[in-house]
């Protein structure tokens, strides 16, 4: 795989919402998010060492639909695959398969349901990365996890951090995943590529996180969970 580059092209969603900044990302100015020298070490001391947040919700935004406490939520797991190559470090993500039941053409990281198999969030977001990407377990050196998220659908979910530390052949799952592509960390880490959306879901307004790249319509976890890794990588460079 080279880092920072397309493996398919593909096509982005539109919002005619007013985009707002997004809240608990402090703005820095480019130079500064430029200056943020990020390698495989100061990644895990920032993942150790900066996360300890509690966890995220997408009803953060939206409290008037939190969910009751009487609501037991699945746990799920993903793989954020870090790529450290000669043009710049990135991150994979998938997008989903236009006839996917559930999230049909939104962009996500390589994961699932945890399943009573498997051994906790690590082996399942491995399992998951082997099944939608072709990401064996053998070439990734494992980070830790971010704070937990947890999702309008009932999920939550813990993010597992990863290098991908041997070059690996990226096969989307068929039926599953439409695309694989990459997103530079650097975009990842500016705090002013984030905003929040609206739009009506199920007759009530939702609010949601963004941080668009080209083409790709990231948004709502995903988009959140970023921001979430963002903030705790400057958290760290800056300190």
């Amino acid at each position: 795989m080279t880092a920072g580059t397309h493996l398919r092209s593909g096509s982005g969603e539109t919002d005619d919402a007013a985009a707002r900044p997004m809240p608990g990302l402090r703005t820095l100015d480019s130079a500064a998010t430029g200056r943020l020298a990020v390698t495989p070490e100061s990644l895990r001391i920032a993942i150790a060492n900066q996360c300890r947040r509690p966890p995220s919700s997408d009803f953060d935004l939206n409290p008037d639909g939190r969910h009751p406490s009487s609501v037991r939520l699945r746990k799920a797991a993903v793989l954020i695959p870090v790529v450290f190559g000669a043009a710049g470090t990135t991150i994979i993500l998938t997008r989903r398969h236009e006839a996917m039941k559930h999230h049909p053409g939104q962009i996500s990281f390589p994961g699932g349901k945890i399943e009573a198999f498997d051994a906790g969030p690590v082996e399942a977001a491995l399992r998951e990365s082997r099944e939608e990407i072709g990401l064996q377990a053998g070439c990734v050196d494992i980070i830790g996890p971010v704070p937990d998220h947890v999702t309008v659908t009932g999920f939550r979910v813990t993010p597992i951090v990863a290098v991908v530390a041997n070059a690996f052949e990226p096969v989307p799952r068929d039926g599953e995943v439409d695309e694989i592509f990459e997103v530079p960390l650097a975009h990842v880490i500016d705090p002013e590529n984030y905003s929040i959306q609206e739009r009506i879901w199920q007759g009530q307004l939702r609010r949601y996180f963004i941080v668009p790249y080209g083409p790709h319509y990231i948004w709502g976890a995903t988009a959140r969970i970023l921001g979430m890794l963002s903030s705790c990588i400057r958290d760290h460079g800056e300190n």
